[in-house]
């Protein structure tokens, strides 16, 4: 199973890519879970510091973007 992260703490930005992953992880059919990090010190720990960023698996694949349902597909696949 997958581990998505949505880093971010809240703004508009972070709720649209939590929800296109949410489309991407439904669209592919993955057994996934998908995890808001929301705290400042735990966002810190990933090394970011642009919101909102993904990381899937521990590993950061984007930040400070908010990425389409189709370009989250082609980093979850």
């Amino acid at each position: 199973m997958k581990k998505i992260q949505i880093l971010g703490t809240g703004c508009t930005k972070c709720k649209v890519l939590m929800a296109n992953a949410t489309a991407a992880v439904q669209a592919l059919s993955l057994a996934a879970q998908i995890e808001k990090v929301d705290q400042l010190q735990d966002i810190l720990k990933f090394g970011v510091m642009t919101t909102p960023a993904l990381a899937v698996d521990g590993e950061v694949k984007s930040y400070g973007k908010v990425l389409s349902v189709e370009e989250i597909k082609k980093l979850i696949q």
